[in-house]
């Protein structure tokens, strides 16, 4: 097997990218690790956390797997009751030239995606208010907001309202909430929410089937296809592509 990555990044509509995605490569060793950090804000703080913590999760994911990688990430966002600290989610997978496996984990709502060779499959599942309450929601939920009247509306609609809510991010995050899988889909898709929230399924998918061959064509082609909200405001898009590929003899 061989593995090879490309990253692609576009800072959204505020002064700063607070999106970071590194790839670390052990040496001597099968594995690749790819991290992507979204932090929290638009401060140079945030920025600078999240390029920090994207370095721990994929050098750590690399030797002692996602989850760990995730956890010592987490470290950072640490501290004691009362403090402000930068936060951020990620992901994390990491894939070996020697099995084809990636493993997988994440916290919050960044995404894990996977290309069957047909169809493009969303491996991670979004920790958000809205996630949950689409799960353990009921039939409808009365929205408490400061800006309107309280206003009761159905479960998906209220979903809609809070899928920008994480429930889980690093500083929220620990061994019982950060999920861990095993995929091996020959492509794997790592998004920040900028990246799969401000397009479509079916816009992804059809530039996944267009690139799926050229790791940075596709990564590319995903951050730019993010498209500005009704009001004008575009987040930061941040793609890694992980191609795991049958050597050649």
């Amino acid at each position: 097997m061989s593995v090879t990555t490309a990253v692609a990044t576009r800072r959204g509509t505020r002064p700063r990218n607070a999106d970071s995605a590194v790839v670390h490569r052990l040496p001597g060793t099968p594995m690749v690790a790819a991290a992507l950090v979204d932090g929290i804000g638009n401060t140079a703080a945030a920025v600078e956390f999240s390029y920090v913590a994207a370095q721990v999760a994929a050098r750590v994911g690399a030797r002692k797997g996602p989850l760990l990688g995730i956890l010592a990430a987490a470290e950072m966002a640490a501290a004691p009751p009362g403090a402000r600290v930068e936060d951020g989610v990620a992901v994390v997978a990491v894939s070996s030239a020697e099995s084809g496996i990636t493993q997988i984990a994440w916290t919050g709502d960044a995404r894990i995606y996977g290309w069957t060779g047909t169809e493009l499959v969303q491996r991670s599942t979004d920790q958000t208010m809205g996630t949950w309450l689409r799960n353990w929601g009921g039939t409808a939920v009365t929205l408490h907001r400061d800006d309107r009247p309280d206003e009761t509306v159905t479960t998906e609609a209220a979903a809609l309202v809070l899928d920008d809510l994480a429930r889980a991010a690093l500083g929220r995050c620990s061994i019982a909430t950060v999920p861990l899988a095993f995929i091996t889909d020959g492509l794997v898709i790592l998004t920040s929410d900028g990246a799969h929230t401000q397009t479509t399924h079916d816009v992804m998918k059809r530039l996944v089937r267009e690139h799926a061959g050229e790791p940075q064509a596709l990564a590319d082609a995903i951050t730019a296809a993010a498209r500005p909200d009704s009001d004008g405001y575009r987040d930061d898009a941040t793609v890694v592509v992980i191609r795991v590929t049958p050597a050649t003899h």
